[in-house]
C-alpha cells in the first residue's frame, strides 16, 4: 500500500521529545506541514484539553511519541506515574483522532513490551506469551494497552491506526540524568565526567553482560515516515537494526568517543534487567526500509549534542 503525506496536516504528539523532534525534523525535510501544540498549553493527560486541540487543529494524520519515560531507577520508583500516565495519554489521544477522523495514526510502543525471557530475536509474535522484565513492567503494560486500543479502534471502526516497537533509542536531545536515563546518555555522561576529572575508572551499572541493540533515533524517525507511507496493518511492527552490542563493550565504545581511557568498574548492585533483548525486525526490513547510522558514528552524533547541550535534560 501507498499512503500520501503530501499535503497532510501532521501532528507529532510529543514533539519536544527526542523521538518527536527527530520526526518533525525528518518530516521537515520532505517539506511536509507539521503541527506542534505549544509549550505548556495541552495536557496530553487531560482529556478535555486534548478532544478540544484536535478539534480545533483537525490534523489529518497523528503520531503519538508522546510518553512518560525513564530507565530501570525511575521505572521503580514511579510505578504508578509510568502506567497511568501513558494510559491516559495514548487512550486521549487515538479518541480525539478518532472523533475528528484523522485518515492515519501511528503509535509508537517499546520493545519491553516482550516477555523477559522471549525467544531472541523477538518477533512481533511474542508479545502476551510470557511474564514481563518486573524493573520496567508498567511502563510495558501501558504500551501493551496502546497497541491493543490501536488494533481495537481498527477492528470496531475500520480505522487506519497503526503499531511501531522501536528498539533501545539514543541521539540528540536525549534525558542524561543519571538516575532516570537509559544506559547511553547515562554513559556518555559518566565518562565525560570521569575524563574531566582524570579519573582512573568509571563505574558501569550491573554485570556489563546483557546484549542489548541500539537504534540512533534520527534512523528510528526515518523508519516511521517509510511505515506512515507504506504500512497499514492490524499487527504492530518492530523497529531496530539486528546488531546487538554487550553494555560492557558499549561503554568502552564510548570511552573511545569522549576521549576517557581509564577502567571500568561494574556495579553489581544495580539490576541487569532483561539478559538479552534484541528486536526481530525482519518485516521492517523485508518491505524495503534500511538503517544508516552505524553504532559508532552515532554515539559521536550523539556526544556532539551532548557537547551543545541540544535539547538534552541534565535532571
Amino acid at each position: 500500500m501507498s499512503f500520501d503525506l503530501s499535503g497532510r496536516r501532521i501532528w507529532v504528539a510529543g514533539d519536544r521529545g527526542m523521538v518527536g523532534s527527530a520526526l518533525v525534523r525528518r518530516l521537515a525535510q520532505d517539506g511536509h506541514d507539521v503541527l506542534a501544540a505549544p509549550r505548556g498549553t495541552l495536557d496530553l493527560t487531560r482529556q478535555a484539553e486534548v478532544e478540544a486541540w484536535v478539534a480545533a487543529n483537525r490534523p489529518d494524520v497523528v503520531v503519538i511519541a508522546a510518553a512518560r519515560v525513564g530507565g530501570i531507577a525511575a521505572n521503580a520508583a514511579r510505578p504508578v506515574d509510568f502506567l497511568h500516565d501513558n494510559l491516559l495519554i495514548e487512550a486521549n489521544i487515538m479518541a480525539a483522532a478518532a472523533a475528528t477522523g484523522v485518515a492515519k495514526l501511528l503509535f509508537l510502543g517499546s520493545s519491553c513490551i516482550y516477555p523477559r525471557l522471549a525467544a531472541q530475536p523477538m518477533a512481533e509474535e511474542a508479545l502476551l506469551t510470557g511474564p514481563l522484565e518486573p524493573t520496567n513492567q508498567w511502563y510495558a503494560i501501558a504500551k501493551i494497552a496502546g497497541i491493543k486500543l490501536a488494533e481495537a479502534y481498527r477492528q470496531q471502526h475500520g480505522l487506519d491506526f497503526i503499531s511501531a516497537m522501536p528498539t533501545n533509542l539514543y541521539g540528540p536531545g536525549d534525558n542524561y540524568d543519571l538516575e532516570s536515563s537509559h544506559v547511553i546518555p547515562a554513559l556518555i555522561r559518566k565518562a565525560v565526567a570521569a575524563r574531566d576529572a582524570g579519573d582512573a575508572a568509571m563505574t558501569v551499572w550491573g554485570s556489563g553482560t546483557p546484549l542489548r541493540e541500539f537504534m540512533h533515533v534520527d534512523d528510528l524517525a526515518d523508519a516511521l515516515v517509510f511505515l506512515l507511507e507504506h504500512y497499514s496493518a492490524a499487527e504492530h511492527i518492530n523497529v531496530g537494526t539486528g546488531q546487538e552490542v554487550t553494555i560492557a563493550d558499549v561503554a568502552r565504545l564510548i570511552g573511545e568517543v569522549v576521549g576517557f581511557a581509564g577502567d571500568l568498574v561494574f556495579d553489581t548492585s544495580r539490576p541487569d534487567g532483561t539478559p538479552r533483548k534484541l528486536m526481530d525486525s525482519s518485516r521492517l526490513l523485508g518491505l524495503g526500509w534500511r538503517p544508516r547510522i552505524g553504532l559508532r558514528e552515532g554515539l559521536a552524533d550523539a556526544y556532539r549534542a551532548f557537547q551543545a547541550h541540544d535539547g538534552v535534560r541534565l535532571g
